[in-house]
């Protein structure tokens, strides 16, 4: 009988999932928040994306043997709820509930997920529910999907799992060997996360805008090393100013922030609204500087050995997709490779956890090399779903079934026009890589700025990131590292930097997509068809949604997208849709 394991997160009320190995193989992943609409899918429980993956499989509840979760109950007699409770005893009810009902969240999570697996017609006496600590969930999810043969430094940086923020850790030969991490407050996520609140933006979400918005101010205007340091091997945040809980909270219109009213003496009122302006954008220079600094430097002092013996690196954790320490992290001469899981933020731990439960079973699983495993439509259903549109909108689309897809498109895409682009299966993690994606021509002019305008509807400063051909990437790179899935920048050559400006951020680098054709061959020879256009093997690549959506999962959602923006051409598997003049 093959070995089935089914991987559920949501253990920290944001970012559930679902994922399934069997027999080592990884057959299906999904964020609940593509199902619901709802994005991050806050306080919900992974019951769609479950009920995707299995039918995925052609399973049923009864074939699973076991049920991974990426959170488990924490010891008394460990470092991690001691350390919570001294270092938050300024909030007393706090830290006496971490010593003496610490593992509340976990039974409250188990009986969540009971709850979700009877939906899905579970028989609890029969199944198998298998904890694991999240950062190890984490940790996991980057090196047994790495491929990494060889002994791998692994390195997890995130908010909070259980009490862990940070863990540092080797795997050679299938194990994972812990060797040191930190405990809330001591995160260097959650300090970020404080400061995306301070420059108005969401946690969770707008850590991409702050990563954004840095290179356009200069971090030496703002010291800001106050804030944490790493000396003598430990981390320190300051909990005068962010990272703080109870009544340390800044409170505006009754709403607290993980930062303090300190912080806002010192630095001035919080940001508000969509412009990057003075001195904001200074202050998002200076926190990824530390945050740069800081991880840097624990990396050299925990995994440096490790790096100088190897050279391979696996990472995961939210912090891993912060691509311009990515950047500096392949730039150490003593890194050969970096791997980041493509889902390294909390969806990815149901792929962890169940990878571990896995090798822990005696099943080896794959090496992670792309993420297309989320549902799939055939044309017919494409057809079905316009039909629906049109009867419920009471209006008349213009379709059409196409030949030659990747040429037709890259024709449109070369006259200037963006393009929703919908295919195959979908992506697994937050980066659109081809199959739910808005293209564009990244050597016309002002395109970048029309999506942003037009049809995602965001901050005109963020900057739009590239596909490529594997061809391609080693010219305008100049290096031949890895890059399948998003979660590096790299420095762009100046001739590329004319060729294909509209992909080109403030600072002269790209977070590229360099795509081998095995993986998505209609993606690219779109891109093969684009180069004969224009002498460019490269597309701007966007998620298809609209600000503050998830990205697109089904034909239906992709039209009433589309009819709510100005994109003027949809194409969906074969068929091509197009707004009437």
């Amino acid at each position: 009988m093959p070995l089935t394991i089914l991987g559920l997160s949501g253990a920290v009320s944001h970012d559930p999932s679902a994922a399934l190995y069997i027999d080592g193989k990884l057959v299906a992943a999904a964020e609940e928040e593509r199902f619901v609409r709802d994005k991050h899918a806050k306080n919900r429980m992974p019951y769609e994306a479950a009920k995707f993956c299995l039918a995925q499989a052609g399973a049923k509840p009864a074939d699973v043997d076991v049920v991974a979760i990426p959170f488990a109950p924490v010891s008394l007699f460990g470092p991690a709820r001691w350390h919570y409770a001294r270092r938050y005893a300024y909030a007393p009810d706090r830290a006496l509930d971490a010593i003496l009902n610490g593992n509340r969240r976990f039974r409250r999570y188990k009986k969540r997920i009971e709850w979700c697996l009877v939906q899905l017609g579970f028989d609890l006496g029969k199944t198998k529910i298998q904890p694991v600590e999240h950062h190890l969930a984490h940790a996991a999810s980057a090196y047994l999907c790495s491929g990494f043969t060889e002994k791998t430094a692994i390195l997890g940086i995130d908010g909070k799992g259980e009490y862990a923020t940070t863990f540092f850790g080797w795997g050679e030969n299938g194990e994972i060997h812990k060797i040191k991490e930190f405990y809330d407050p001591e995160s260097l996520g959650g300090l970020y996360g404080a400061l995306t609140e301070y420059l108005g933006f969401d946690m969770l979400d707008g850590e991409f805008k702050v990563m954004g918005m840095a290179p356009y101010g200069d971090p030496s205007r703002h010291d800001f090393s106050r804030l944490a340091k790493f000396e003598n091997g430990e981390l320190v945040v300051d909990t005068r100013y962010a990272n703080v809980i109870g009544l340390k909270r800044y409170k505006e219109k009754g709403k607290g922030y993980y930062f303090s009213p300190q912080l806002v003496e010192w630095l001035g009122p919080r940001r508000k609204g969509d412009v990057a302006d003075k001195p904001y954008i200074h202050y998002a220079a200076s926190m990824q500087a530390l945050f740069e600094k800081l991880s840097l430097e624990m990396i050299d002092h925990y995994l440096g050995d490790i790096l100088r013996e190897t050279g391979k690196l696996a990472f995961a954790g939210g912090c891993a997709l912060n691509v311009k320490l990515n950047q500096k992290i392949i730039a150490r001469p003593d890194v050969k490779e970096l791997f980041v899981q493509p889902a390294a933020s909390d969806a990815g731990t149901a792929v962890g956890a169940a990878a571990w439960v896995s090798r822990q079973r005696g099943v080896e699983v794959e090496k992670m090399e792309h993420v297309y495993l989320g549902p799939e439509y055939s044309n017919e259903e494409v057809v079905a779903a316009i039909a629906r549109f049109e009867a419920r909108q009471g209006i008349e689309l213009d379709w059409q079934k196409i030949d030659d897809v990747p040429g037709r498109v890259a024709r449109i895409l070369a006259e200037g026009n963006p393009v929703a682009w919908f295919q195959g299966r979908m992506e697994f993690g937050p980066r659109a890589l081809g199959n739910r994606s808005i293209l564009g021509c990244p050597s016309v002019p002002g395109v970048a700025d029309r999506i942003n305008a037009q049809i995602k509807f965001r901050e005109r400063w963020r900057p739009f990131c590239p596909s490529m051909l594997d061809t391609v990437g080693p010219r305008m790179f100049g290096t031949s590292h890895p890059a399948p899935f998003m979660t590096f920048t790299f420095e762009v050559n100046d001739e590329w930097k004319t060729r294909v400006p509209e992909v080109v951020h403030e600072d002269g680098t790209s977070r590229a997509q360099v795509l081998r054709r095995e993986f998505n061959p209609r993606y690219y020879d779109l891109m093969l068809e684009l180069e004969k256009l224009t002498g460019n093997g490269v597309v701007l690549n966007t998620s298809l949604n609209r600000r503050g959506e998830p990205m697109i999962c089904s034909p239906a959602d992709a039209l009433e997208m589309f009819h709510g923006s100005d994109l003027q051409y949809l194409v969906m598997q074969d068929v091509l849709v197009r707004k009437k003049a």
